[in-house]
């Protein structure tokens, strides 16, 4: 038996994701998929299955689903409040929801950007070799109240996993090397640039991040005879009115607004869970300690397997079961413990 889940009803951006479309730059299109793509490597560690399995990625909001058999989902990214049936779930953790059952998600309370997955993925057509909704290029669409996904058979059955919390929520530094257009900022210009900080702007989307900041903008001589050249997720455009704009998952593959650095892709995920007014800071590092930082992410992303536990520990599976103090809060069931040792 195929399994569906069916939305009942859909959050304000509600879209299938998974890691996106590699190759397609040449022909004008971008990569995509998740705006957290760690958040995707945790929902598969928690339910064991692969990671290019597709998502619903959730921003701001969630929405309420319904199963019609038993499925495995798991919760990841932004933490949002999520029950089954008024059963309160745990996030960043995987479950059982029950045929017929109604699960609801609440809204975002530390990031911007929730997942739902499913044991065996979303199994929707692939367009161009993904599932991902690149919804700037037309290929797919927002999820919508009533809509049915089909799910994929999922060979898994464990649930009631767990990871542990990642820090990436809450802002912070973010890491940015050099760019096309770094050394056509002055020297005072770059140094006032990195010790600024600034704050997620409301403006904000899958395209890109506009940064606020108190003080004058940042320009440099030249910006408005830049040739229109390839940007890349990542790259901090210096727009017209002076704030920078820190380019995303959805981007165009050219501009021509000058760049004064770009965000190192394992930091990129830190900007996309940002919410509105969240302090961020950048920092400027080489490209040797970029590559190194980066193929550390990469393989934490390949060992966060080893990372997941159980939510409740079972007795049976505790190797070290003897070194745990299992009595010594004993007490005599005849004793009174009012009464003074004489």
């Amino acid at each position: 038996m195929t399994a569906s889940l069916q939305i009942l009803q859909a959050g304000p951006a509600l879209s299938l994701q998974d890691l996106g479309r590699p190759g397609y730059r040449a022909q004008g299109l971008t990569l995509g998929g998740a705006a957290d793509p760690t958040a995707i490597y945790e929902g598969a560690a928690l339910l064991r299955q692969s990671a290019t399995y597709a998502v619903i990625e959730m921003a701001g909001s969630g929405g309420s689903f319904s199963a019609d058999t038993d499925i495995r989902i798991a919760l990841t990214g932004a933490k949002m409040a999520a029950n089954i049936d008024g059963d309160p779930l745990i996030w960043n953790a995987s479950h059982m929801l029950p045929a017929g059952a109604k699960l609801t998600i609440g809204g975002a309370q530390n990031g911007s950007y929730g997942y739902l997955h499913v044991g065996g993925g979303f199994a929707t057509d692939p367009q161009m070799g993904s599932r991902a909704s690149h919804l700037s290029a037309g290929l797919g669409h927002a999820l919508k109240s009533g809509e049915t996904l089909p799910v994929g058979a999922d060979s898994g059955k464990d649930t009631a996993m767990t990871l542990p919390a990642d820090p990436r929520f809450g802002g912070g530094v973010v890491r940015v090397v050099a760019s096309m257009q770094t050394e056509a900022f002055a020297i005072e210009t770059r140094e006032r640039f990195f010790q600024t900080p600034f704050k997620r702007d409301t403006r904000a989307n899958r395209m890109g991040v506009r940064m606020d900041h108190e003080g004058d903008g940042f320009s440099t001589d030249g910006q408005l005879s830049i040739v229109s050249e390839v940007i890349v997720p990542g790259d901090i455009q210096i727009t017209g009115d002076g704030a920078p704009f820190v380019l995303m998952c959805e981007c165009q593959t050219t501009g021509g607004y000058p760049r004064i650095g770009t965000v190192i892709p394992c930091d990129l995920p830190r900007i996309a869970q940002a919410q509105a007014g969240t302090p961020i800071r950048f920092e400027f590092i080489g490209l040797d300690q970029a590559a190194t930082l980066q193929l550390r992410y990469l393989k934490e992303l390949k060992s966060l397997t080893s990372h997941v536990t159980p939510l409740v520990r079972d007795p049976a599976n505790i190797r070290d079961l003897l070194n745990y103090q299992l009595i010594g809060g004993a007490v005599s069931a005849n004793a009174d413990p009012f009464e003074e040792d004489l």
